[in-house]
């Protein structure tokens, strides 16, 4: 069994934890190793400017859940009409990748990117996934990265069945893939928990935990999430390779730590406060330190 299948199987034996029922494992070669940079913080928060690096670039229109592409050439981001964008990194030959039609409300888009891989006859995939809310109604959306004024599609979403029914098909928001493998973390309004989802052989997924805004670390062995604690925001992350050991990663917090982000080494995470932003150690072994009085969405260019 290869580390990533372990990774994703250790995740999934959550879900049947929670519902009684096993999935199949998913299978692949060995993940590639996470790459050795820790990347630079940049921050969106519906201004014109995004926050890079600690310096100011102005994207021309404003800029909302911004996300790097794998390879750090390319943000995606919802502009200031709604619709989903994609830029450079200096802001410059921007795209409509799909135009809202209006009444919609569309957030956090992530890139799903994944090499062709011939043994198991999976074509690559370059995609970007992201939260739709529509008359009251949030569902995951999906479309290339490629597209120009392209139609979103309704992101496929099966596998292990909870009490009562199959896995929620709506009220998921706060979508966020990593890895080499497609894999994706979000959340669930409704049921107030985290998913993940693998389509790597096949789709599959089911219910990780109690929680909201997850993101996926880039080994794919870990998922940080946020989740109430004692009156204020806790941050904490799951790790799927030693018994999804949960730990509190701030555990004395005087206040609300949200929309936690990974540095791509995997080394570090970035938190949003209601007085700007903080970064802290993934494993648990350090405290919280101010970076920046910009508060927004982090996000880390690799």
């Amino acid at each position: 069994m290869t580390k990533r299948t372990r990774s994703i199987a250790a995740a999934i034996a959550v879900a049947a934890a929670v519902t009684g029922t096993a999935l199949l494992g998913a299978s692949g070669a060995a993940s590639a190793a996470t790459g050795a940079s820790h990347g630079t913080l940049t921050i969106s928060n519906g201004t014109k400017d995004v926050l890079i690096g600690g310096h100011r670039v102005n994207f021309g229109v404003p800029v909302r859940d911004l996300s790097w592409s794998p390879d750090g050439t390319r943000a995606a981001f919802i502009d200031g009409s709604g619709n989903l964008d994609i830029a450079n990194a200096d802001g410059s030959r921007r795209v409509v990748v799909a135009k809202n039609p209006g009444g919609q409300n569309w957030s956090h888009p992530t890139w799903q990117v994944t090499a062709k891989d011939t043994q198991n006859g999976i074509p690559a995939k370059d995609n970007l996934i992201f939260a739709v809310r529509d008359k009251g109604v949030s569902r995951l959306k999906y479309l290339s990265a490629k597209a120009v004024h392209g139609t979103p599609r309704t992101l496929p979403l099966s596998g292990d069945p909870e009490p009562g029914g199959a896995v929620p098909q709506t009220g998921n928001v706060w979508p966020n893939a990593g890895g080499h493998y497609g894999t994706s973390v979000y959340a669930n309004v409704d049921t107030g928990a985290v998913y993940i989802r693998d389509d790597y052989l096949r789709q599959q997924g089911g219910k990780l935990t109690k929680g909201s805004e997850p993101a996926l670390s880039p080994n794919e062995e870990e998922v940080v999430f946020v989740r109430s604690v004692a009156g204020h925001d806790h941050v904490l992350v799951e790790d799927f390779m030693h018994g999804n050991r949960i730990k509190d990663l701030t555990p004395h917090a005087t206040t609300d730590y949200t929309e936690p982000a990974w540095s791509p080494d995997g080394k570090t995470l970035a938190v949003r406060t209601p007085s700007g932003t903080v970064t802290l150690p993934s494993n648990g072994t350090g405290h919280p330190v101010k970076v920046t009085s910009t508060a927004g969405l982090a996000a880390y260019r690799p």
